[in-house]
């Protein structure tokens, strides 16, 4: 059941490309193994309603499919906007932890990443789970926010200065056709790996 939030400040950092495909309908899947300063060592959902961090500073236009690759323009470590659009929240329904690479690579159609993108994630700390997460978008009144050093990094999560009003949110999909979704990539990935968010 959807808690009516009004506000919030907690924030999911994401490549801009991949917020851009969510908040256009495009797919409802992140994958996720943790930026290197995440706290433990490993990912972890520390909100379970988020908003949508969009961040240039790590993508890779050879890691997307073609169709998405297009959109990425390379940038500097060091660069960072002036201001961060926020124009969507999101809230996680699924966190499906999969280590199995044939069943990662039978999600293939239902995400912007390519098969290096995969080989590469689960290559990268092979004892953890690639963990799949689906979310139910919201687009937001788009608004700008500035941009704070504290912002950046390898994290996944950040608290913003200024909470956002959630008010006038919009779903990208019906109740329907997320609810389809849903449940065409928990068949995929099957009941026994599936771990139910809080």
């Amino acid at each position: 059941m959807l808690m009516e939030l009004t506000t919030t400040f907690h924030a999911l950092k994401e490549w801009a490309v991949a917020i851009n495909a969510l908040e256009n309908g495009k797919t409802i899947m992140l994958l996720r193994k943790g930026g290197i300063h995440e706290r433990n060592g490993h990912f972890q959902v520390a909100h379970k309603q988020i908003l949508l961090y969009p961040t240039c500073e790590h993508q890779q236009a050879f890691m997307l499919k073609a169709e998405y690759a297009n959109h990425v323009y390379p940038v500097t470590s060091c660069w960072h906007p002036e201001t961060v659009r926020i124009g969507s929240w999101a809230e996680i329904t699924d966190i499906l932890p999969v280590s199995d690479e044939f069943l990662v690579n039978a999600l293939l159609p239902f995400h912007i990443w390519n098969e290096h993108f995969i080989s590469d994630r689960l290559k990268w700390k092979p004892r953890q789970p690639l963990y799949v997460l689906l979310l139910r978008t919201y687009q937001l009144p788009q608004q700008e926010i500035p941009y704070d050093s504290k912002y950046g990094g390898c994290k996944s999560w950040i608290d913003l200065d200024q909470p956002i009003h959630l008010q006038g949110a919009k779903p990208v999909l019906s109740d329907f056709a997320y609810t389809q979704l849903v449940e065409t990539i928990r068949g995929i990935v099957g009941d026994k790996l599936y771990a139910p968010s809080f």
